[in-house]
């Protein structure tokens, strides 16, 4: 009603006349003509999510594309990979950066489908989606014109009481926000835990230093733009549990909770294209690889007797890692000390490109054997 009584005060000052002179142009008999709070603010809040995701995409898009140049840049980088916090088998670091970037352009085909849940508007169903007082040729009109002059492709909702009483696709595109923000965040944790250290954690890349990192310890660095986006993930959660509730507490022909399902939707996404943004330019771009520290942990790795296990069978393969882990010795050397295999077969198998590679590493040792 607010904006109704403001454009009609506009319009009358354009025209000549007083504010408030309703009788030139009427908030409600004029501005309101064949329009309803029940379809003009949906169609809004559709409109603004809509852009909003626009953005959103722009910037994943740029996070996709800044992946993929990491992922070239680090394809020669093997480091170990780990399942449960535990050693598991090599990995190419640039392997890990073309997983994530292949993450975010699932996020972006949800986005995709998100804005296409933003097309579907229910103008001209006025109050209930009945289209009571809404003339004919207004009802034909008024979706083209509106894609016509926003830029952006609407269509009319096939059934208008539908459309106005059930809010799922507000439902469905912040849950499309939230598996994105999810995606970002366990990214982020991986960032955090990659550059953990300097020197007592796993020190397997280096993230753009942003700020000091402690007022008492001298020399510390956080990893500040990865944890920026966690505590933006963190919030989309909740707000999608908001409009999750909002959506559901809806009763017949109406559904009264649009008000926080926008402020909470809007707010998802905006922060949430803003994170992107900063993470790309203020952390992505910037990080280095430590290859001499992924080198030295592939090395001394346990791990990496899984590659010998189609050799010798498991039970004995098994028994070599036990042996490496309570002697503090290498994989490679107890391999040797044991005459299991000799240096040339051995190294043929543990070639750490292979390693992350599909099939059975050194395979024509097997063939030998």
């Amino acid at each position: 009603m607010n904006a109704n009584e403001v454009i009609a005060n506009r319009a009358i000052e354009i025209l000549g006349g007083k504010k408030g002179d309703y009788t030139i142009v009427n908030p409600n008999d004029d501005v309101n003509c064949g329009q309803s709070t029940n379809d003009v603010i949906p169609t809004a809040g559709k409109m603004t999510s809509l852009h909003l995701l626009q953005n959103l995409k722009k910037q994943l898009l740029r996070l996709y594309d800044a992946l993929n140049e990491k992922a070239k840049e680090f394809d020669h980088v093997i480091k170990m990979g780990r399942t449960q916090m535990q050693d598991a088998v090599p990995i190419r670091l640039g392997q890990e950066f073309k997983a994530y970037s292949v993450a975010i352009m699932r996020d972006i085909h949800r986005m995709d489908k998100a804005m296409d849940e933003m097309r579907t508007l229910n103008m001209g169903g006025t109050a209930i989606g009945t289209g009571i007082n809404a003339d004919e040729n207004y009802l034909r009109r008024i979706v083209p014109n509106l894609s016509e002059i926003s830029g952006m492709e609407f269509i009319q909702a096939f059934d208008l009481i539908d459309a106005t009483q059930n809010l799922d696709s507000f439902v469905a595109v912040s849950g499309a926000v939230k598996a994105c923000a999810v995606t970002l965040s366990k990214m982020s944790n991986d960032l955090r835990l990659m550059s953990s250290g300097p020197r007592a954690g796993f020190g397997e890349i280096n993230l753009p230093a942003k700020q000091n990192g402690s007022s008492i310890m001298p020399g510390k660095v956080n990893p500040v733009i990865p944890e920026v986006v966690n505590q933006v993930a963190f919030n989309i959660i909740g707000n999608d549990m908001t409009i999750t509730m909002a959506a559901e507490a809806g009763q017949l022909e109406l559904n009264a909770f649009e008000p926080i399902i926008f402020y909470c939707m809007f707010q998802s996404i905006d922060t949430l294209g803003y994170a992107v943004e900063t993470l790309v330019d203020n952390c992505i771009v910037g990080i280095t690889a430590n290859e001499e520290r992924c080198r030295q942990l592939v090395e001394n790795s346990v791990g990496i007797i899984t590659a010998v296990c189609p050799y010798v069978g498991y039970e004995k393969t098994a028994d070599i890692a036990k042996k490496a882990i309570n002697s503090n010795e290498s994989v490679r050397s107890l391999i040797l000390k044991e005459n299991i295999m000799d240096e040339e077969e051995l190294s043929r198998i543990l070639d750490p490109i292979h390693m992350t590679e599909p099939g059975i590493s050194g395979k024509d040792v097997l063939m030998k054997i």
